[in-house]
């Protein structure tokens, strides 16, 4: 693990992206990171929205990020390209890191992080850290099912983290066997035919939705009724970070119950 292009260990560096948030929170040394993103603090998409508070939030613009004097910036691959275009033609140095679709990809990403803040020591020392638990926890042996399902339809499949994290809990992903690659719509009909023996759904938000409409079908409670279930929330799940494991975790003990 060496640092990107054997440039200097940044001193100031700001982040833009919710991943980025949170690997830099772990592994950045003290006053390195000077900002994280607005949804680092968001308990529901972060898993350290604790820990963010202690830092000052941006917006992602290019603007609030310049006058933050940032000698480093991480963005993630899919963050704004003209906010990113725009700080690199000002000279700022930014720094992208791709979407974790694997445990390996998270393990990467930690890897890369540690690279660009010059903190090799640090990020082998998490990845050690990462894998001992990982090896803990991962069950061989007979698989169960299980199925991801949200509102709209929507569940993750083949090629994604949640599909690893499914797999290294000793799950197989009725979304991947029926097809779905990356995150889609998986249709009611196609999930109570496959009768999952593990339902996870996310914690309802605030307020409503019609696209949680879908959530209180009928066929869908018949199935719930008669299927071991788990409510989830998204931190643990959206980004390729140590904390991908407290996933696992629960899914273990999801699986120990049907067992």
């Amino acid at each position: 693990m060496t640092r990107a292009h054997a440039d200097p260990v940044p001193a100031r560096v700001v982040s833009i992206n919710l991943c980025t948030d949170q690997l830099a929170m772990m592994l950045a040394a003290p006053g390195q990171l000077v900002s994280v993103s607005r949804l680092a603090a968001d308990p529901h998409s972060s898993a350290m929205a604790r820990e963010a508070r202690a830092f000052p939030a941006n917006q992602g613009r290019a603007e609030e990020v310049y006058l933050l004097r940032p000698d480093l910036v991480l963005a993630g691959a899919y963050s704004d390209p003209a906010t990113v275009g725009m700080l690199r033609r000002i000279g700022l140095r930014v720094e992208q890191f791709d979407t974790a679709r694997s445990l390996d990809d998270t393990r990467a990403r930690i890897a890369q992080m540690a690279g660009v803040l010059g903190r090799e020591a640090a990020g082998r020392a998490l990845i050690a850290r990462f894998d001992a638990r990982l090896a803990a926890l991962r069950r061989q042996g007979p698989s169960h099912s299980a199925a991801l399902y949200h509102p709209n339809g929507y569940s993750l499949g083949g090629g994604t983290l949640a599909d690893d994290i499914l797999r290294a809990a000793g799950f197989d992903n009725i979304a991947r066997d029926l097809g779905l690659r990356g995150g889609g719509t998986l249709a009611l009909e196609r999930l109570v035919m496959a009768a999952p023996e593990l339902l996870i759904r996310a914690e309802p938000l605030p307020g409503a939705s019609r696209s949680e409409a879908v959530m209180a079908h009928p066929a869908l409670e018949r199935l719930s009724a008669g299927t071991a279930g788990l409510r989830i929330t998204s931190p643990d799940w959206i980004c390729g970070t140590p904390h991908v494991l407290g996933a696992v975790e629960t899914l273990v003990r999801a699986r120990e119950g049907l067992e």
